[in-house]
């Protein structure tokens, strides 16, 4: 394979014109993450502009707040987003509040450059994560952490999902 064809991928802070492509690639991605935890029929009611909207939010946050997305060629396939710890009582000060990157890119080392964006070489931080997200579970334990032993059931989209607590 020659250079030329190898894709051009970039990481970079999320911009408030990413909205609406964010939407679309997040909601393809719980798509991908959750059919086997949610409905099909919630999954189907995931409105992408919805999604765009909280995105033009978040995208506006303070500098605590790391938000990027991964661009392969300039089409988004991925997004992160790190910031102060939402909990009560929080085992670490960062939390990595999202990672998801598209199934088609699994495995490509973007996954690896987006939590690289949102959570600093040896921070201490903490996720949450679906119990039932084994690939999950085995890129957290690759970056350093650990599950704690706490556990939620954690609302989404109307339905429930068990998560389980990483700690680094």
């Amino acid at each position: 394979m020659s250079a030329e064809a190898l894709p051009t991928v970039t990481v970079r802070p999320v911009r408030d014109v990413d909205a609406e492509a964010l939407g679309r690639v997040h909601a393809k991605c719980w798509h991908e993450t959750y059919d086997h935890l949610i409905s099909t029929a919630t999954l189907e009611a995931v409105s992408p502009k919805r999604l765009a909207e909280l995105w033009t939010h978040w995208a506006s946050q303070g500098e605590e707040y790391r938000m990027s997305a991964a661009l392969v060629d300039g089409e988004i396939v991925g997004f992160v987003g790190s910031g102060p710890a939402r909990d009560e009582n929080p085992p670490a000060e960062r939390e990595l509040y999202f990672i998801y990157l598209l199934d088609a890119w699994h495995g490509t080392g973007i996954g690896q450059r987006l939590f690289d964006a949102a959570v600093g070489a040896g921070e201490n931080s903490y996720l949450w994560v679906a119990e039932d997200n084994p690939r999950a579970h085995r890129f957290y334990v690759r970056n350093g952490f650990t599950l704690d032993g706490a556990n939620q059931q954690e609302p989404f989209l109307g339905e429930t999902i068990k998560e389980v607590r990483f700690v680094r």
